[in-house]
C-alpha cells in the first residue's frame, strides 16, 4: 500500500468573483431544502418572532427603568415587567419551534442528499470507481454532508436570525438615538472590511482541511479491510505510524483554518465592541446632560449588544458557509459526473425470447487507466445459443475483459459486441443483464442474511425458490445448520463462509437469475479437492440448456467445453476442443503441462 498523498499545497486566494462561486455550491443544497416549503415556513416564521422578541427585550428594561427609576417614574413598573414576562415566554416557545423544524430540514436534506448522490453512483461505470477511490467517496458521503447538516440545521438558522437581529436592532437603535446610532454605524465598513479579507483564505484552508479528513477516512477503511495482511506481514507499527501521519496533517490543515478564524473572529469583536465604547462614552455625556433618559442608554446598551454579537456571530457563521459550501461543491461534483454507459434515447429492444448468442466482431479495447496496452486487439469471437466455450490463457490475455464488455460495463474502442444479433450500445445497459448469470472468481458476500445474499440473483423469489437453488448448488445443507438458516447474518465479506461455501452461494444466484448466459471467471480456483467438487456438480447443472462462456484453469471445466479459445495479449491463438489442441502443441499444451500436469 502507497504512502497517502502529501497535503496539497492551499489553493492561491480566490477573487471575490470565486468566492462568490464557491457559495453558489449551495444551490444545490437549498434545490432539496425547497421541497418542504411548510416547514421553512414555519421555521422562518419562528426565526422572525425570535428575533423580534429579542429586540423587544431591551425595549421593555427600558420602560422598566424609566417608570420604574426615572425622574418620570409613574409607578406601573409591575405592568412593564409583566409585558417583559410576556416576551420571554414567546421567545422560549417561538425559539422551541425554530430549533425543532430547523433541525428537522437539516436532517431530512442530508438523507436526501445522501439518497440521490448514492443512486447517481450506482449509474456509474467502472471507469469511474478506477480513478476515485470509493473510500473517497464514502467519506464525501459522510464527513461532507455532516457539514452540510450543520449548514442547513444550525448556520443558515443563525445566519438568519442575526442578520434580523441585527437590521432590526440597528431601527430600534436610530428610534432611540440617531445621532448614537449613525456614529455606530460608520464601525460597520470597518467591521467588514475584515471578513471579506479574511474569509476568502478560511475557504481555502477548509476545503484543504475536508481533503485530509478524507485521506484519514480512506486510510482507516483501506487498513481494516486488509486486516489480516497487515498483520500477517507484521505491518502494525507502519500502518499506525500511516494513519498517525494523515491524522497530524488533518490537524495541521485544521489548526490553519481555527487559527484564521480565531484572528478572524478577535479583530471583528474587538472592533465591534471598541465602536460601541466610544458610542456610548458619548451617550453617558448626552445622559448627563439631560438629552436622553437612563432608561433610553440602558435599552441603547443592550440592543447595542445584541447588534454587536449578531455581527460578530456573523463572522464565524460565514466561515461556516464556506466550509458548507465547500463540501456541497464536493457532492455536486458527483452528482454532475455524467454515466458513460448509460441507455440510448429509443433502446432496441433484444429478441424475445433470448436465444443467448454473443459476438464479439473486430473488437479493440484499452482500458481507461491503462490506455497505452491494449487488451483486445481486433478481436473476433462467435458463441452459438448453448454452446459452452471456455477461455484460457496466460495473465493479461484480455480474458476478464471478454466478461466485462459482454455485460456492457465498457464500451469497445473499435468493433461491436452484441447480443442476439443487437449491438450492446444500441440496447438498454439494464436489459442486457438481465440475460447474463455470473459466478465470479471473487464472491461477494454482504453484510446481510443469507436470503437477501441468495435474493440478489432474483429479488422477488420466495423461500421455496430460494431452498431449490441451494439444493441446485450443493449449499442447502450448509445453510441449514446456519443457527438462524437463512435469516443467519453472513458478517462482513462472508467472514462466517468458507470460500467453498461462499462459491456455493454464489452459484445459487445465479440459479435463482435464471438467465439464458451463464459467465463463470474461474469460479473453481483455490478450492480444496471437495469444495471443489461440490462446486464442479453444481456448475454442471447450472451449465445445461445455457450459452456458457467459462474462463478456466482446472481441467475438468476446460475438458467438458465444447469449444477452447486461447488467448495471448487480446488475441485468439489457437481454437478448438482439448484433444484436438494437445495434439497441436502449442500455447495451449503448454498451458495443460503446467497447469494441469497432476490432474492429466
Amino acid at each position: 500500500m502507497a504512502d497517502p498523498t502529501p497535503a496539497s499545497p492551499a489553493a492561491p486566494e480566490p477573487k471575490p468573483a470565486e468566492s462568490r462561486r464557491q457559495l453558489g455550491n449551495l444551490k444545490m443544497v437549498w434545490d432539496h431544502a425547497s421541497r418542504y416549503p411548510r416547514q421553512i415556513a414555519t421555521a422562518l416564521s419562528a426565526l422572525i418572532v425570535t428575533s423580534a422578541a429579542t429586540i423587544a427585550i431591551p425595549y421593555g428594561f427600558k420602560k422598566v427603568i424609566d417608570r420604574g427609576f426615572g425622574p418620570g417614574a409613574d409607578g406601573s413598573v409591575t405592568t412593564s415587567f409583566h409585558y417583559l414576562l410576556m416576551i420571554v415566554v414567546v421567545l422560549a416557545f417561538a425559539t422551541a419551534i425554530r430549533f425543532y423544524y430547523v433541525s428537522w430540514l437539516g436532517e431530512r436534506v442530508v438523507a436526501d442528499i445522501r439518497a440521490a448522490v448514492q443512486r447517481h453512483l450506482l449509474t456509474l461505470a467502472p471507469r469511474f470507481f478506477e480513478e476515485n477511490r470509493p473510500s473517497e467517496i464514502s467519506s464525501r458521503l459522510t464527513s461532507d454532508t455532516t457539514l452540510i447538516e450543520q449548514v442547513v440545521g444550525t448556520t443558515v438558522s443563525v445566519a438568519l436570525r442575526n442578520s434580523f437581529t441585527g437590521v432590526g436592532g440597528m431601527i430600534y437603535l436610530f428610534a432611540l438615538s440617531p445621532k448614537l446610532a449613525g456614529m455606530l454605524m460608520l464601525g460597520i465598513p470597518i467591521i467588514i472590511l475584515p471578513i471579506m479579507l479574511l474569509g476568502r483564505r478560511v475557504r481555502n484552508f477548509s476545503r484543504t482541511s475536508q481533503d485530509r479528513v478524507a485521506d484519514v477516512g480512506s486510510i482507516a477503511s483501506e487498513t481494516l479491510g486488509a486486516m489480516k495482511i497487515v498483520q500477517a506481514f507484521g505491518q502494525e507499527s507502519r500502518e499506525a505510524a500511516r494513519f498517525g501521519a494523515a491524522v497530524d496533517a488533518t490537524f495541521t490543515a485544521a489548526k490553519r483554518r481555527i487559527a484564521l478564524r480565531a484572528f478572524m473572529t478577535a479583530i471583528v469583536i474587538g472592533l465591534i465592541f471598541g465602536s460601541i465604547t466610544l458610542v456610548l462614552w458619548e451617550g453617558a455625556v448626552d445622559v448627563a446632560a439631560g438629552r436622553i433618559s437612563g432608561g433610553s442608554i440602558a435599552a441603547f446598551v443592550l440592543t447595542g449588544g445584541l447588534v454587536a454579537g449578531a455581527f460578530g456571530a456573523l463572522t464565524e457563521v460565514y466561515g461556516d458557509l464556506l466550509r458548507g459550501a465547500g463540501a456541497a461543491g464536493r457532492l455536486a461534483e458527483l452528482l454532475a459526473e455524467v454515466p458513460e454507459i448509460r441507455a440510448p434515447a429509443n433502446p432496441v429492444a433484444l429478441p424475445e425470447p433470448s436465444r443467448g448468442a454473443i459476438e464479439f466482431a473486430n473488437v479493440t479495447f484499452r482500458y481507461p487507466t491503462r490506455p497505452e496496452v491494449s487488451a483486445l486487439a481486433d478481436f473476433s469471437l462467435a458463441v452459438a445459443p448453448g454452446e459452452t466455450v471456455a477461455v484460457v490463457g496466460p495473465s493479461g490475455a484480455g480474458k476478464t475483459t471478454l466478461f466485462q464488455l459482454i455485460q456492457r460495463f465498457y464500451d469497445p474502442d473499435s468493433g461491436r459486441v452484441l447480443l442476439d444479433g443487437v449491438a450492446l450500445p444500441d440496447a438498454d445497459p439494464a436489459e442486457i443483464r438481465k440475460r447474463i448469470a455470473m459466478v465470479p472468481q471473487e464472491t461477494v458476500i454482504f453484510g446481510a442474511s443469507a436470503r437477501d445474499n441468495l435474493r440478489y440473483g432474483r429479488w422477488e423469489a420466495g423461500d421455496d425458490e430460494l431452498w431449490a437453488a441451494a439444493e441446485v448448488a450443493n449449499a442447502a445443507e450448509f445453510l441449514r445448520k446456519l443457527p438462524q438458516g437463512l435469516d443467519t447474518f453472513m458478517g462482513e465479506g462472508g467472514a462466517r463462509l468458507s470460500g467453498g461455501q461462499r462459491q456455493r452461494m454464489a452459484i445459487a444466484r445465479a440459479v435463482l437469475r435464471d438467465a439464458p448466459i451463464l459467465l463463470l471467471d474461474e469460479a473453481t480456483s483455490a478450492l480444496d479437492a471437495e469444495s471443489e467438487r461440490l462446486v464442479q456438480e453444481a456448475l454442471e447443472r447450472l451449465m445445461q440448456d445455457r450459452t456458457t462462456i467459462v474462463i478456466a484453469h482446472r481441467l475438468a471445466t476446460v475438458r467438458a467445453a465444447e469449444r477452447i479459445i486461447v488467448m495471448s495479449d487480446g488475441r485468439i491463438v489457437e481454437s478448438g476442443t482439448h484433444g484436438g489442441l494437445i495434439g497441436q502443441n502449442g500455447l495451449y499444451a503448454r498451458l495443460a503441462s503446467l497447469q494441469f500436469s497432476e490432474a492429466a
